[in-house]
């Protein structure tokens, strides 16, 4: 499991002309399922997003966390964060789980980003040609991969 986290100043998902996220102070985040990814890498994924000290205190520092600021997050479905580029110039998404493994996993991710936040988390839509409209606050961005925890 992979993903794109974005500090953002504000942040909206719109599906045929219809906004269906909208945040402010928070996260945007984009996430990438495999096909061995299990409630562990969740798990992990929810950890390291819920604390990361990625937003300023009084001083400006990057000092306090998602939990901190009662920030709030969009999560949208992104596959092409598993593509490989290794061959020409078409990209491959084989790594990427079809819908009948990662619709699961995404919602679960949801689901425990919603427990450890204690609040409600917005979110795309799973397999809809979504526009992402966003402010990258700082700009901060982290990709955080499951599989790579060293």
């Amino acid at each position: 499991m992979k993903v794109v986290i974005q500090r953002v100043s504000k942040a909206s998902v719109t599906i045929n002309t219809t906004k269906v996220a909208t945040i402010k102070n928070g996260l945007l985040v984009l996430l990438g399922v495999v096909v061995d990814d299990s409630q562990d890498d969740i798990d992990y994924l929810v950890r390291k997003i819920t604390n990361l000290r990625i937003f300023n205190d009084v001083d400006k520092v990057m000092n306090k966390s998602l939990i901190d600021i009662d920030g709030e997050v969009i999560v949208v479905s992104q596959f092409t964060l598993h593509a490989s580029t290794k061959k020409g110039n078409r990209p491959s998404y084989i790594k990427a789980a079809k819908p009948d493994i990662a619709i699961p996993l995404y919602e679960t991710f949801i689901k425990s980003l919603e427990i450890s936040l204690g609040k409600k988390v917005q979110t795309g839509q799973f397999g809809a040609d979504m526009q992402v409209e966003l402010l990258n606050d700082g700009p901060v961005t982290i990709i955080i991969d499951s599989k790579v925890k060293a």
